[in-house]
């Protein structure tokens, strides 16, 4: 993977050429990347969906993160950003599926290890169980689950932990249901801030489709 090109851009997010992987977090250039994170509903409340990564991926091992997410190679748009969906979570989903959540700018520096991301964000609703996903076992670990209200209140300072519920994969290939706790030094170590954004945008539009809901029950 260390081999990847990538388109790169300066810090007017103008492109100034392709790099390997390897050289854009070594020299710590602008990159495009993909993220979809997958909500539900059901008639408790609102679900948001977690990779566990895999304990041998070189960056952020044995972390929890977005559902779905990767860097987008110099060949590709952002369309094709959905090969990551498919890729870690074993699910079809089409590109017109996904709504936006716009474009976001994060950086994370640990040692000399320099990741300065230009990240395309979606959500998609995902109306299936945990069970349909199939997971990737050489960058996924597993998939979880936690309330979304809960993970909103972790992500600004209203709770120390969260319940998820979900399966890890084990080395001869079976599917584990666990239920762990966790908190915030579980997640991949991006900032703060974009965390309680990412949160912060899909709670308006949770709060937007239980409007639209709401609407159309009542005018039966």
């Amino acid at each position: 993977m260390d081999s990847e090109l990538i388109n790169i851009f300066n810090d007017q997010r103008e492109p100034i050429g392709v790099a390997t992987r390897k050289e854009v977090h070594k020299h710590g250039y602008w990159h495009e990347a993909f993220h979809c994170w997958f909500i539900s509903r059901d008639e408790i409340g609102d679900y948001i969906y977690l990779q566990l990564r895999s304990k041998n991926k070189r960056d952020y091992p044995n972390l929890f993160d977005i559902t779905a997410a990767g860097h987008l190679l110099f060949n590709e748009s952002v369309a094709d950003g959905i090969r990551e969906i498919k890729e870690e979570t074993g699910i079809d989903v089409a590109f017109d599926d996904l709504i936006s959540m716009g474009i976001l700018d994060y950086v994370v520096v640990k040692n000399d290890f320099i990741d300065k991301e230009i990240a395309h964000v979606y959500i998609h609703n995902y109306n299936r169980s945990l069970d349909e996903f199939t997971v990737q076992s050489e960058e996924v670990a597993g998939m979880f689950k936690t309330r979304f209200s809960d993970f909103y209140e972790l992500w600004m300072g209203q709770r120390d932990q969260i319940d998820l519920q979900g399966f890890i994969m084990d080395e001869q290939g079976n599917r584990i249901k666990v239920n762990k706790v966790v908190g915030k030094a579980q997640f991949v170590h991006h900032d703060e801030e974009f965390y309680k954004l990412i949160v912060d945008k899909i709670k308006s539009f949770l709060e937007l489709e239980e409007g639209s809901y709401e609407s159309k029950t009542n005018s039966r």
